[in-house]
């Protein structure tokens, strides 16, 4: 934490950073690229409009995969701590001015996974999409 204030960083989660609205959703899962990072299916869409926050998440557990809702919120907690302090993963040079990029993380495992886990998955899952988007620049 003491390294965060040094750099001037902040780890944050804002309301913000999360994807609503059954049209953006439905656009980012018809539209969207994917990808398996066991244990999640990750889905991610580039857009051209105005955004405050320039990458924002959405994070899906199934009922189907977790039945009890107390696992299915834990599930979630620890996605969204595990995006929170790695979500510097995606370099701010790969963000252009009115794009945002929305990602989808969707559970398939059938139980709970650790924090560890979790956490190596979503780090190799935004340091994909970083490596998909710098691709992209290139062709450019």
């Amino acid at each position: 934490m003491l390294l965060s204030m040094v750099e001037g960083q902040r780890f944050t989660f804002k309301k913000e950073e999360r994807i609503t609205g059954n049209k953006r959703i439905s656009t980012l899962f018809a539209r969207g690229g994917s990808f398996l990072v066991y244990p999640f299916k990750v889905v991610f869409y580039e857009c051209e409009c105005t955004a405050s926050e320039p990458v924002s998440i959405l994070i899906s557990i199934p009922k189907k995969r977790l039945k009890r809702a107390t696992a299915r919120n834990r599930m979630k907690r620890l996605v969204r701590e595990a995006y929170r302090v790695n979500k510097e993963l995606i370099p701010s040079h790969l963000l252009l001015d009115n794009h945002r990029i929305d990602i989808a993380f969707v559970y398939v495992k059938d139980e709970l996974s650790d924090y560890d886990k979790v956490e190596k998955s979503v780090c190799k899952s935004l340091r994909e999409i970083s490596n998909k988007l710098k691709d992209v620049r290139a062709k450019c």
